[in-house]
């Protein structure tokens, strides 16, 4: 596996729902990428992950690799952009809110 760069956000997913969840620069986890906070430095997200890790509440947490375009931030990893839009068993929450749901 290659090794993970900056930027960077905290990804898991919510315990009680499995939804794909990120963390947010107040320590709350969040629905969208967009509200995750965007790390710079490997060393803080590190950091972040570990303080935020609560199998409690998430579980599965790690680091992805971002592209931030403006307010936009989007998986670098084909995975995460598909994870970002919730399960594909069918259309619903967030797959419904996508330009391409089918009709």
């Amino acid at each position: 596996m290659a090794r993970i760069k900056a930027p960077v956000v905290v990804t898991a997913n919510r315990l009680g729902s499995g939804e794909v969840v990120y963390l947010s620069r107040d320590g709350r986890w969040q629905a969208s990428m967009d509200a995750g906070q965007v790390f710079t430095e490997l060393a803080e997200a590190e950091a972040a992950l570990a303080r935020h890790d609560n199998e409690l509440e998430v579980v599965g947490a790690y680091l992805i690799n971002v592209e931030v375009h403006g307010a936009r931030v989007e998986g670098q990893h084909y995975r995460e952009q598909f994870r970002s839009l919730g399960p594909s068993n069918y259309w619903h929450g967030k797959q419904t809110e996508a330009n391409d749901a089918p009709v």
